[in-house]
């Protein structure tokens, strides 16, 4: 009798447990506890896109973050912003960690099979960085070259795309600042950069230069990602939609580029 109430109770404690671990999983399906809170993942080493200003605070800004504060506004939530290596916002939207995904994200086939995507916000090219003096002018100058490029980005997908028909070595890091300190310690001997972002690096650097390489603009977009079947999805791309028709999102393409929205 004892042995069997033993049992009993060892199965009653398993059933017990599981069913603990059923609650904890289902908890990660929302990243925020608070109901109007928001988390944004993002990977801060993108200026202007979202970046750490260290000598004024830890604070995360950029145009993604106005943008994210801006939609989150207009929708009633306010904006936590979480850093994460660039190759690990998919997962982070798989897993519950985030709620939403602004980086400077192109919508991607792949990426689309495991996040759903906004509208693009904005549109930018793909630029070589390399060494003043180096002799790398053209895309053909790269033949044999080592040129880095951001773990998991569209850029690593260009150079991919580059190597079928100029030979290179591709080198991929987590970080933009890594990829730059490899040029400058003569590692890498370029590197693919949005040109958005190219711009910051060039300015603070003269030792660089850079030059700018064609491609379809629909393929270097940027979109807001949300997990699968999110009901974010339209909520964010209804007032993405507004912002760009009442000028609100030109305003602040103007204020971290310079520039106005491509159409």
């Amino acid at each position: 009798m004892k042995k069997t109430l033993g049992v009993f109770l060892s199965m009653f404690l398993v059933v017990g447990l599981l069913a603990a671990c059923g609650t904890s999983n289902k908890g990660v399906k929302r990243a925020s506890n608070e109901k109007n809170v928001l988390i944004m993942g993002t990977s801060a080493d993108y200026p202007p896109f979202e970046y750490v200003k260290t000598e004024k605070s830890n604070n995360i800004i950029g145009f993604d973050v106005d943008l994210a504060n801006a939609l989150g506004k207009k929708l009633g939530y306010k904006i936590q912003v979480k850093d994460i290596d660039f190759s690990g916002l998919i997962q982070s939207l798989k897993s519950g960690e985030v709620d939403l995904v602004l980086a400077g994200m192109t919508p991607t086939p792949k990426r689309k099979k495991n996040v759903d995507f906004s509208d693009i916000y904005y549109t930018a090219k793909y630029e070589i960085i390399s060494k003043k003096g180096s002799g790398i002018n053209t895309l053909n100058d790269l033949k044999g070259k080592t040129v880095g490029v951001q773990l998991g980005s569209i850029q690593e997908t260009k150079a991919q795309e580059i190597n079928k028909t100029i030979p290179i070595k591709i080198e991929n890091r987590n970080r933009i600042p890594d990829i730059i300190e490899e040029i400058n310690a003569g590692r890498f001997d370029a590197a693919i950069i949005e040109n958005t972002v190219a711009k910051g690096f060039l300015t603070k650097d003269t030792s660089l230069t850079g030059f700018e390489i064609s491609d379809k603009a629909d393929e270097a977009g940027s979109a807001i990602a949300f997990p699968k079947n999110s009901d974010l999805t339209s909520k964010f791309n209804n007032e993405l939609k507004k912002m760009k028709k009442d000028g609100e999102l030109n305003a602040l393409i103007v204020k971290w580029f310079g520039g106005t929205v491509q159409q």
